[in-house]
């Protein structure tokens, strides 16, 4: 992000990682703690599988960190936290990032 805001790209893939009730959640339940993926997915009630997809989405986007620790016993796991972000969007947030997008319109077609 720049000073002024997210470029266009960096707009679009923020709100692509958030448009998701699952993600929504993950983010939602990341805010008060750090957890790992297991005691995540019971959390959520979701599979670990499934939490994974969403949980890599997330951290391509830059919303959340993740870092691998042993437990007492030995075994690998792999914590997640939510990195501090904000974003303002408005009508102005949205004209100065549309210039900057790496697409021409008519380039793609519309993303969904």
């Amino acid at each position: 992000m720049t000073a002024t805001g997210p470029s266009g790209d960096e707009l679009l893939r923020l709100l692509g990682a958030l448009a998701n009730p699952h993600r929504l959640r993950i983010v939602a339940a990341l805010r008060a703690e750090r957890a790992y993926v297991s005691q995540l997915a019971r959390e959520l009630g979701i599979s670990r599988a499934l939490l994974q997809l969403h949980l890599r989405k997330l951290e391509a986007a830059g919303l959340v960190s993740a870092e691998l620790e042993l437990s007492e016993d030995g075994k690998a796991m792999k914590f997640y936290e939510v990195k501090p972000f904000l974003v303002e969007l408005s009508p102005d947030t949205i004209a100065a990032a549309a210039p900057t997008l790496s697409t021409a319109p008519g380039d793609e077609g519309e993303r969904s």
